[in-house]
């Protein structure tokens, strides 16, 4: 028997059931000895389900050396390997679609990252504010201390306010610059000006204006 149905649902409702099928037994899964992910099940008894893997961030491959961008797609095997508390930590192996190399990524709950073990090493472009005098967000550590240390959080106020302080008269330099170069009221009165005659020009039926060039 063939269960016919549109187009569009032809992958998720057309199935064949062969004449000796007993719903008695079962799903049709269970009486064919399948699982209902196919070849990506194939590992599932070693606890690995093979998944589509999008690469999180840019990396270096170790076999061939060639750079692997983020969004990258690989079908990697899955597995968990630990806990972080409650949340489970997953491990992606996976081919390098450029050579024969694996590499395996695993998750890091604790940073809300992915970790690279092996195989590969992490292309390294992270902006560090603290080069140019930004307020550094603080860490994990740091923002737990500040919720439960009242001293500690009077403390880092302080020395915020004096990071402010002692960059207030660069700040003024520089608008005292961008005042001195840059006048918006000029500036826009000249661009209107020219308009002006530009238009008046085309109106006239001529444009011989040096300002509309």
């Amino acid at each position: 028997m063939l269960e016919k149905c549109g187009m569009g649902e032809r992958k998720g409702v057309n199935k064949y059931y062969p004449p000796d099928y007993d719903p008695s037994k079962g799903g049709l899964n269970k009486f064919q000895g399948t699982h209902a992910l196919r070849e990506r099940a194939r590992k599932l008894h070693l606890g690995i389900l093979v998944i589509r893997f999008e690469m999180p961030y840019n990396i270096w491959c170790d076999g061939c050396g060639n750079h692997i961008g983020m969004g990258v797609r690989y079908n990697a095997e899955k597995s968990k390997i630990g806990m972080y508390y409650t949340t489970p930590v997953y491990q992606f192996r996976m081919k390098c679609h450029l050579c024969d190399n694996y590499f395996v990524i695993k998750t890091d709950p604790a940073n809300l990252d992915y970790e690279v073990l092996s195989g590969a090493r992490r292309q390294e472009r992270r902006f560090d504010p603290a080069e140019n005098g930004t307020v550094v967000p603080d860490e994990r550590a740091k923002i737990q201390k500040l919720s439960t240390d009242a001293m500690f959080k009077l403390e880092h106020g302080a020395d915020d306010v004096d990071k402010l302080k002692s960059s207030t008269p660069a700040l003024q330099r520089l608008e005292a610059v961008q005042d001195r170069l840059w006048d918006d009221f000029a500036a826009n009165k000249f661009l209107r000006d020219k308009f002006r005659v530009c238009n008046s020009e085309a109106l006239r039926g001529f444009d011989d204006s040096d300002q509309c060039r």
